[in-house]
């Protein structure tokens, strides 16, 4: 029955009063996920607090795409970020409505930019609007204008003034720790990020903290330091105007891909990547003249794309991903991008295949062992498949999240996570506690195999892989990964640790771009609850369960946790959620995988064993 006096009083409540109108920089803070995506605290490389550097440097770039300014000076102290380059400097009548008023910038037309990446007005308002403090200068034909916001707001306007210093821009500024709760600037994270500039840019300089990055040869140099197999021929590299490609192949399974478009790190790909891996497997099929599948073609494949366009269209404003279908989105005659790229892919490749025969015999030798294996599990696989459409809401295995069955947008998915766990007790506290609509749980049976020196045929074989190769839904690559985080709970115990490193080897084995991506993590859970009858402190290390102690005074009572069956599901709250502790695993070339595999879980069991003893001595020592 409706009840009209509760209709009423809600009409009344809707009045008025309840438009309000909010300036462009109170939507930023009010809204923050619309403009720079996820929060994060610095854990991942897609955190906010990167974004806000990333819009900064953006428009260093631009200057020097513009061929204004060859290095760009770049600090980050204690979470402050500071920023110089030198370029022309933003004109100093404009500059203050330029760095504050939404949808205000010199790149709208040509005229200022060509190919620029930031073209929407939004980016350097967005790093003022979520900064306890932003400063800007201006260094132009001999003169110096400088103004000061906090939170967004105005505090100081100053008047130009002469200076000595080159032209170009200084950006200071330190983000709100009312948003970004517990963050802290990662270094790797950051290096990784400039370097790829480097890769983008050649003749560009970038000093981040006292240290010199440059690149002399391109994507070039990019894949040489990506790669962590070695490359069963010379990585080949070619380039034209507004596109360069670097490409080789690799015994690792699937595919892996870097894209990028005007210096911008595409992460998701985009029409640009899709036309590349679309036109690279029919480039290949016409050279050899044989109906091969693309599956086998690319198997194993690592490549690189980078093009250059008018007005991209990003499918978020975060530019993670291309949406343009065109080289230049404004005028409807423009050439497509799967033209250009497939046009350019298909006569570069083939005219050098056509000149290195040699690569060519390798290239095709690869394609047949990847052939030869893909039908040796071909029925193996047919079952498999079976098995894994069990996988559901309702699975055993899987508790999945709502986000899935929700027509949600993309910022959602980006919060996805789901935790692999072992054990009834530890997947049962997680459950209980977890955020249902973005988080999901894959429990685990026992130790999982070990699947180290195994073809792909074991992922189908063996029912856990199977199925959680399923659940993430990276059979045919990460186009498809339903979740953004993987995080991987286990006990902080030997046994913990040992199933830990066995889900890593599966991973690094049969699908490491989801770890070269920045997908997979490990759940960080305290060792230690110190409280008293006023305060509960959760510690992580001796350490911190020592300065607990010191803190709460006399007799606190001490828990040990031994696994994570022991934390009370109420108590998982604060540990799988907005402070969740991650360490994210990474994967570089330099770690020597294939080795490292090797040799911890291959069957050197006496060396293993040696190594273990002669390092408990000296410890014991």
């Amino acid at each position: 029955m409706v009840d009209h006096n509760d209709l009423s009083q809600s009409k009344d409540a809707y009045s008025d009063e309840a438009i309000v109108h909010l300036e462009d920089l109170e939507h930023v803070r009010l809204r923050p996920g619309m403009y720079i995506g996820k929060l994060g605290d610095g854990s991942s490389a897609d955190d906010g607090i990167y974004v806000l550097l990333k819009e900064i440097i953006d428009n260093s770039i631009d200057e020097f795409r513009m061929k204004y300014g060859s290095s760009i000076d770049i600090t980050v102290v204690d979470n402050t970020v500071r920023v110089r380059d030198y370029g022309r400097g933003i004109p100093q009548n404009s500059m203050v409505k330029a760095v504050s008023v939404m949808n205000t910038g010199g790149k709208y037309t040509t005229s200022g930019y060509n190919k620029s990446v930031g073209l929407n007005g939004v980016g350097t308002k967005a790093v003022n609007a979520l900064s306890e403090y932003f400063s800007v200068k201006s260094f132009r034909d001999g003169m110096m204008k400088s103004a000061v916001f906090r939170r967004g707001v105005l505090s100081e306007d100053n008047s130009p003034e002469p200076t000595s210093e080159k032209d170009g821009t200084e950006i200071v500024f330190k983000p709100d720790d009312q948003i970004f709760e517990n963050f802290a600037y990662r270094n790797e994270t950051i290096t990784e990020m400039l370097k790829n500039y480097c890769y983008l840019n050649l003749g560009l300089s970038i000093d981040f903290n006292g240290s010199k990055m440059t690149s002399q040869n391109g994507l070039l140099d990019l894949l040489d330091e990506k790669i962590t197999n070695d490359s069963l021929y010379p990585i080949v590299h070619l380039k034209d105007n507004d596109i360069e490609i670097a490409f080789t192949h690799t015994n690792q399974y699937g595919e892996e891909y870097y894209s990028f478009v005007n210096g911008q790190h595409t992460i998701h790909g985009g029409t640009h990547q899709s036309a590349f891996r679309e036109n690279f497997g029919k480039c290949i099929r016409e050279f050899y003249g044989k109906n091969m599948e693309y599956a086998d073609i690319r198997m194993g494949l690592v490549a690189a794309i980078s093009i250059s366009v008018q007005d991209p269209v990003f499918e978020s404003q975060t530019k993670t991903k291309l949406g343009s279908t065109k080289i230049d989105s404004q005028d409807p005659n423009s050439t497509t991008i799967q033209k250009f790229v497939g046009d350019f892919v298909t006569r570069e490749v083939d005219r050098y295949l056509h000149m290195n025969h040699d690569v060519a015999e390798v290239l095709l030798k690869k394609i047949q062992e990847s052939e030869k294996e893909r039908k040796a599990i071909a029925n193996v696989t047919k079952a498999a498949r079976k098995t894994a459409q069990k996988v559901s809401l309702h699975n055993k295995k899987l508790r999945d999240c709502r986000v899935h069955f929700n027509n949600s947008n993309s910022q959602d998915k980006e919060e996805t996570c789901i935790f692999i766990t072992e054990g009834d007790s530890a997947s049962g506290s997680i459950t209980k506690t977890r955020d249902p609509n973005l988080q999901a749980v894959f429990s685990l049976r026992g130790k999982p195999l070990n699947s180290f020196g195994e073809t792909k045929q074991i992922v189908y074989k063996n029912e856990e892989f199977n199925l959680l190769q399923a659940a993430l839904n990276i059979e045919d690559g990460l186009e498809g990964l339903r979740y953004n985080k993987v995080i991987i709970a286990t006990d902080a115990d030997v046994d913990g640790m040992h199933i830990r490193l066995l889900i890593m080897t599966f991973f690094l084995q049969f699908f490491p771009e989801l770890v070269k991506k920045g997908h997979v993590h490990i759940l960080q859970t305290p060792l230690f609850r110190v409280r008293n009858k006023r305060e509960t402190v959760y510690c992580y290390s001796e350490e911190e369960r020592d300065k607990a102690i010191a803190s709460l005074g006399a007799n606190p009572e001490i828990t040990r946790f031994k696994g994570l069956g022991e934390i009370d599901p109420d108590e998982f709250k604060t540990f799988i959620g907005k402070n969740m502790r991650l360490d994210r695993v990474t994967l570089r070339k330099e770690d020597a995988v294939s080795d490292m595999l090797r040799f911890y879980m291959g069957d050197n069991t006496q060396e293993r064993r040696d190594f273990i003893v002669n390092n408990l001595n000296v410890e014991a020592e």
